[in-house]
């Protein structure tokens, strides 16, 4: 079982309790596969033999991953889908917060608490200059790092939040040899070769690999901050992106795709041979982010307002209230990895060009 106990994990199954404490679970219990409610850690068994399982999609000839808040039963005898899975969670709906400050104070305690659980040994931070990782980096007396080509966003913004923190910084300076290498490595790990999740593994795989050579075999990172505390656009105004018609309900779809999106990061960080940790993504911060309305979601068009004011208690002001490019933008990953497709030939107006650039160096590599 990785993530909780396995006794943890029968009370939370005993008591239908979706965030029985920690940063989630999946493995196996009492003959069943089960995997938390956000789906915190991958969990995947053979499309036709659910006695056969693994956390590494590559351990597998054709992998099936089990849905979040379910539990699959490890038999023989398996159903029409291919898989004998019971929904055992759902995403909670507490009582919305009435008071600002009540808010503010919650939201901060229980980062406090996460953090605080977290152990420095082996432990660096990725880094981004911005407010999630700001607050992680804050706890723990360790290096920074931060992946992104020369003169990108996110390597100045690293550079000067940690100048504010007075923090060392260590950058990765990308190049194209690196996305070249790099890319192959990260398919093979998350078994995606679309375009966005590639640009997304890639600056965290270059981040921990450099952590890596230095030593440290933790990986300290804020995802989940996004999701759980609105800081999507889409979000904030509850448009064509989202099916929810309110703020709050588009939050809480956006943090159902955690699901879909922690499993590529916790198998490029492990793939690059450091284990992630992830203190944002604590039971105690997701309970009480859930009980934000949309109104502390976001205020005065101030996306994870909130979480923004809460953060104060960590960061200067002047990071708290900074806004960010997604990684594969800030880092310009994206950019140049398009840059390199239309030079091995794979132009614009072909559909899915990057996709098809990341297919053939994957194709070349495994030759």
């Amino acid at each position: 079982m990785q993530g909780a106990s396995t006794d943890v994990v029968r009370r939370a199954i005993d008591t239908a309790d979706a965030l029985p404490g920690g940063n989630g679970f999946a493995g196996e219990v009492d003959g069943r596969l089960v995997r938390d409610v956000l789906g915190r850690y991958p969990l995947f068994s053979e499309e036709d033999d659910p006695t056969t399982w693994s956390h590494d999609p590559t351990d597998l000839e054709s992998p099936n991953p089990v849905p979040a808040g379910c539990a699959r039963t490890i038999t023989d005898e398996i159903g029409d889908d291919g898989n004998d899975d019971e929904r055992l969670w759902d995403l909670p709906s507490p009582e919305p917060f009435e008071g600002e400050a009540d808010a503010v104070s919650a939201i901060r305690e229980a980062i406090e608490g996460s953090l605080g659980d977290v152990s420095g040994d082996g432990l660096a931070v990725a880094f981004s200059g911005g407010v999630d990782s700001a607050v992680v980096a804050s706890a723990f007396d360790c290096p920074l790092y931060v992946a992104g080509f020369r003169d990108s966003h996110d390597v100045e913004a690293a550079r000067t939040a940690a100048d504010l923190m007075d923090r060392d910084l260590r950058i990765v300076e990308v190049s194209h040899e690196d996305i070249e290498r790099a890319v192959p490595e990260v398919a093979r790990a998350i078994g995606r070769t679309n375009a966005m999740d590639v640009q997304i593994a890639l600056p965290l795989y270059l981040t921990a690999e450099r952590a890596r050579a230095d030593g440290y075999d933790r990986l300290a990172v804020g995802q989940g901050a996004d999701e759980l505390f609105g800081g999507y656009e889409k979000v904030a105004r509850a448009d064509h992106r989202v099916e929810a018609e309110t703020v709050r309900g588009a939050a809480r779809e956006t943090i159902r795709t955690l699901a879909e999106q922690l499993p590529r990061d916790i198998l490029t960080l492990r793939a690059a041979g450091v284990e992630p940790v992830a203190p944002l993504l604590d039971d105690r911060v997701v309970r009480e982010a859930l009980r934000l309305p949309g109104s502390m979601l976001v205020s005065d068009d101030v996306r994870k307002w909130t979480f923004r004011r809460s953060a104060r208690a960590f960061v200067p002001d002047e990071i708290a209230t900074r806004d960010k490019k997604a990684v594969q933008y800030g880092s310009l990953v994206a950019r140049e990895l398009d840059r390199l497709a239309r030079q091995a030939g794979y132009k614009r107006r072909m559909d899915d060009h990057v996709t098809k650039y990341v297919r053939s160096r994957l194709e070349s590599a495994d030759q």
